[in-house]
């Protein structure tokens, strides 16, 4: 990750406590009638309030009413008009996120906040996550999957292993699917092995051009191991951050006329080896537009990509919308945002990541809402050479096992427990960054989930209303709120 304007967050750092491990209940909805009004559902509710004393807290269920028209500033829903179907919520399986929850926990916690992060039954139901192949910034040192002694080369791949992986990735993320079988898993590489590299070493430098065959290779080796290993991977993006390299820990720059003529190797040697993997490209900030349209300009890298990968850290979520009229054939996903030390308002933070990114994002076109790290220890760590103050969704004590959910839980719960895979985005209205905002969606099953932001420093009465029938209902000041219905 490239964190040079992480400054676009709020400042907020939450004082890091260990915690009770939370159970979320669910309110049952009922049907009633009233007088001189006929109820024909309820909408079920969950709120989390900035100073923290309710988190995803069920309220009161509220009936809706028949024959309820949109009033001014109303909220409006509206199936009829559909977007983006949703992938799923998550974050990054790191080798440090791995080694937090399941080396330093033991069994009894580690199986306990896996059933927090992925049950949609009693914790928040994460859906999705991205997985580093080879080292991140977030490893416990650097590595890739065929790394020689200096002067060597391995054209044929004979020393390809996975088994660094084995110790911790991939035990977890095997748990992990135990927990949920709805979890799926993308792929993003940090950097080509050293020997295929201009710069011969890991942190920094370009892949050289008589290697990329090899290095589709690679990537369609790792993509297989990952495979026959029990967690297959849904998306593999092309590169992470093709624009950023550092020294500092595994990274690699790829423009866009050589990340085409790689997506034009790995795409067709992906379906020889009866992979359904889909391809992304760009995998970088919003702040650059121009690399992701020259690679979707590029007719045989468009023909092999799915679509492109977005990150945070600079530039504004609107890219996505921008990338994707461009190209609307071709889908969005939202694969990093980091919080950290820089940011010590829980509250603010909170309603960052729920504007920008659940409801940001979505609005803009991504099929998938990912965070950083899944887990850090209280430092920041385990470390690889990158931010020394980031945070993950979760903070493990290693020395207690002890365990903090942080206000990325809270944020991604407002969604994730809600809007299942196969979920579709469908219309609602918005009022502007200091008032409500929303996003809805349709379930598999119909149910139609709302979230809501009041970004107001007043609480705001607002009504909601669905074909002719409605609810008001009050949002407190800064608050994030998600309503669930059955379909009418």
């Amino acid at each position: 990750m490239n964190l040079r304007t992480t400054l676009l967050m709020p400042t907020a750092l939450l004082a890091l406590t260990a915690c009770s491990q939370e159970t979320l209940s669910v309110p049952r909805a009922t049907e009633m009638t009233t007088q001189g009004a006929t109820v024909t559902r309820s909408a079920r509710i969950w709120l989390t309030t900035p100073d923290g004393r309710q988190k995803l807290a069920p309220q009161t269920s509220v009936a809706f009413k028949s024959g309820m028209t949109a009033g001014t500033g109303a909220v409006t829903v509206d199936d009829r008009t559909t977007y983006q179907s949703i992938k799923g919520f998550g974050a990054a399986l790191t080798e440090s996120s791995a080694y937090l929850i399941g080396q330093r926990l033991p069994a009894a916690q580690r199986d306990a906040l896996l059933k927090q992060l992925f049950d949609p039954a009693s914790g928040i139901g994460l859906s999705y996550l991205r997985v580093p192949l080879g080292a991140s910034d977030f490893a416990q040192s650097s590595y890739t999957y065929d790394d020689l002694p200096v002067g060597e080369t391995d054209a044929g791949l004979t020393r390809f292993s996975l088994v660094r992986e084995e110790q911790q990735v991939l035990p977890l993320a095997r748990a992990i699917r135990q927990t949920s079988a709805e979890v799926r898993f993308m792929g993003t590489p940090w950097s080509a092995p050293a020997w295929m590299k201009d710069s011969g070493q890991l942190g920094g430098g370009r892949l050289k051009a008589e290697w990329q065959s090899a290095y589709a290779n690679y990537l369609v080796k790792a993509v297989q191991g990952y495979s026959q290993s029990g967690v297959p991977l849904d998306m593999l993006t092309l590169q992470n951050e093709p624009r950023h390299q550092t020294t500092g820990y595994p990274s690699m720059g790829l423009e866009p006329a050589a990340a085409a003529s790689l997506a034009q190797q790995l795409a067709p040697a992906l379906r020889s080896a009866g992979l359904q993997t889909g391809l992304l490209g760009w995998d970088h900030n919003w702040d650059d537009t121009a690399y992701p349209l020259a690679l979707l300009s590029d007719q045989g890298a468009r023909d092999a990509l799915a679509g492109t990968a977005f990150h945070c850290y600079g530039g504004d979520v609107g890219a996505q919308s921008a990338v994707h009229d461009a190209f609307p054939d071709k889908d969005v996903y939202f694969t990093e945002c980091s919080g950290g030390g820089w940011a010590t308002n829980w509250g603010a933070n909170l309603g960052w990541n729920v504007q920008h990114l659940v409801i940001g994002a979505t609005r803009n076109w991504a099929r998938t809402v990912l965070l950083w790290n899944l887990a850090l220890d209280p430092q920041g760590g385990p470390t690889n050479g990158g931010c020394a103050n980031c945070r993950g969704v979760v903070t493990v004590e290693p020395s207690t096992g002890g365990v903090t959910l942080n206000e990325e839980y809270y944020a991604l719960g407002h969604v994730a427990k809600f809007v299942r895979p196969g979920a579709v985005r469908i219309a609602s209205s918005s009022y502007g960054a200091g008032d409500i905002q929303t996003v809805a969606f349709r379930n598999p099953d119909g149910s139609r989930a709302l979230v809501m932001l009041n970004g107001s420093a007043a609480g705001r009465k607002v009504q909601i209303v669905e074909n002719g029938a409605g609810l008001t209902y009050t949002v407190p000041a800064g608050a994030v709120v998600t309503m669930t219905w059955p379909a009418s």
